[in-house]
């Protein structure tokens, strides 16, 4: 185990080289090409066939038009956010939500990251400000050099 790593192949070697640097990748595979090339009719040889009582075809289309939600909508009124005061609230709105069990901790969950990012942004504009201002008093406040 005495050799270094991060350099495993040796100068010279042309074996474990990898991609050169700069190469891109191919742009299309042929595959691909052909799915792009018959997309337009073979969905709309599909509706057709949905059109004309087809199940299968019916829920190909389906599928694609209206597909199922991974995750339910959370319906819960909150207090506005628009101040790390008012997202505070908030969370605690959603934690008592959690308690009450109209909300599953997972969703609790959800919303509460939402509420950290709405924070973080809240915030980072309050620094944002704050430093303008210093910015403007500094540039303001410049003694006068005498010539």
């Amino acid at each position: 185990m005495s050799e270094p790593r991060g350099r495993p192949f040796e100068p010279g070697n042309t074996e474990g080289r990898g991609r050169p640097r700069g190469s891109r990748n191919k742009a299309k595979s042929p595959v691909q090409e052909l799915l792009e090339e018959y997309a337009l009719p073979v969905t709309r040889k599909c509706i057709g066939q949905a059109g004309q009582g087809d199940m299968q075809a019916m829920r190909i289309v389906m599928d694609r038009i209206a597909p199922v939600r991974r995750d339910a909508c959370i319906r819960l009124k909150l207090p506005r956010t628009r101040t790390v005061q008012g997202v505070a609230l908030a969370g605690e709105k959603v934690m008592r939500e959690i308690a009450r069990g109209q909300i599953t901790p997972a969703e609790g969950e959800k919303v509460m990251s939402a509420l950290e990012i709405q924070a973080r942004i809240i915030k980072d504009a309050s620094w944002e400000g704050r430093i303008e201002k210093i910015e403007q008093d500094k540039a303001g406040s410049r003694p006068f050099l005498a010539a």
